[in-house]
């Protein structure tokens, strides 16, 4: 027990501030909608095929030839449109620009967004998010059964009664066995989404992770060069056709490489925001080369599609959403306080108290 009061202690202290600013970061980004601001942002959703073909061909048409679209959704009523190099703008539903940006930094949901998933530095940031995923799940796990040890003291406090390393531990414990079950969720739904066999063990349950994992790879298919004009009416009146009742979530254009025009849509039973209903168009011609029904995925897939809305508070409304805060604040408090404690905040040696002190002197002379 001791060697695990020892690791749990240094792995607290090590990774203790990178959970910080994830918990805190991802708790902005569960209320993005409410603060971003934009003119039309709260405009209702418009699904009618008319106008996503109007304000897609518009947008499409711009100058600065976007790399694709982020359609509107319910609860935020505008089109995105991304360009290279972090550039991109806001349309509302008729396609007309409500802002734009030539970087990143200039919007906060998006540099936000960035760090909380790549800690700004791409792939590397991923590995360092997944670690500390990992020894997030660790270090909940083993405060679990080490604040069993002192469950009989066990006193519920928001904040640490005064703001000493022995009031702040007890807090610390107190408040991340309440917690757990939360921080549990957040940790394991998140690392699933970065390490693909961490995500495989976690739906082994499910089905076989071997099938989820070749029904979830995208397939390869060859056309020709991106046409100048695509026909946009037809491949979404083509997508509309296959899946009537399916929001038309995520336009992609293919890369300078080639490939097909990918189509994401998402179908009514599915969590997942922006849906894995999916259809591949020639670039050159805007034949259909294949299509994929989410619902008709394994359900080990199924299951890895439902991590990033709990993860992202995309299902079960306002409650779930303020359910989620309560786990990110109480991340970041966990997080930053136990790295203050493990190498700041230590404990001062005692002061013998002055009678005692001359007693014992006296004690001491006397033999």
């Amino acid at each position: 027990m001791k060697l695990l009061d020892t690791l749990h202690r240094w792995t607290g202290g090590l990774i203790g501030l990178v959970l910080a600013l994830l918990g805190l970061s991802g708790t902005i980004l569960l209320h993005k909608y409410a603060w971003i601001g934009v003119a039309h942002a709260g405009d209702p959703l418009r699904t009618d095929l008319a106008s996503t073909v109007a304000a897609t061909e518009r947008i499409m048409a711009l100058p600065q030839a976007p790399q694709g679209i982020i359609y509107a959704s319910d609860g935020f009523g505008l089109h995105q449109a991304r360009f290279g190099d972090g550039a991109g703008l806001y349309a509302d539903q008729t396609g007309r620009v409500a802002t734009q940006w030539a970087s990143q930094w200039e919007r906060p949901e998006l540099w936000i967004f960035d760090f909380h998933h790549h800690l700004f530095t791409g792939d590397t940031g991923e590995w360092v998010i997944g670690t500390a995923g990992l020894c997030g799940l660790f270090f909940i796990l083993s405060g679990v059964i080490l604040w069993w040890r002192t469950r009989r003291t066990f006193r519920f406090r928001l904040w640490p009664k005064r703001m000493s390393r022995p009031a702040i531990v007890m807090h610390h414990r107190d408040l991340g066995i309440v917690v757990a079950p939360l921080l549990l969720l957040s940790v394991v739904t998140g690392t699933m989404m970065i390490f693909q066999p961490f995500a495989m063990a976690m739906i082994a349950p499910f089905g076989s992770p071997a099938e989820a994992a070749r029904a979830m790879k995208p397939p390869k298919y060859q056309g020709g060069p991106l046409a100048a004009r695509p026909d946009y009416a037809a491949m979404l009146g083509e997508a509309r056709r296959r899946f009537p009742d399916a929001e038309f979530r995520i336009l992609s254009l293919p890369a300078k490489d080639g490939g097909p025009i990918m189509l994401r849509m998402r179908q009514q039973a599915e969590w997942l925001p922006n849906g894995r209903s999916t259809l591949w168009f020639d670039a050159a011609t805007g034949k259909l080369l294949g299509a994929r029904d989410a619902l008709a995925m394994p359900a080990g897939a199924q299951a890895f599609n439902k991590a990033y809305p709990i993860h992202s508070g995309k299902v079960g409304g306002l409650l779930w959403r303020l359910v989620l805060t309560i786990s990110g604040l109480s991340m970041t408090m966990l997080g930053s306080l136990a790295v203050w404690t493990f190498w700041f905040r230590r404990s001062k040696p005692a002061k013998p108290r002055v009678k005692e002190a001359v007693l014992a002197a006296f004690q001491n002379a006397a033999r």
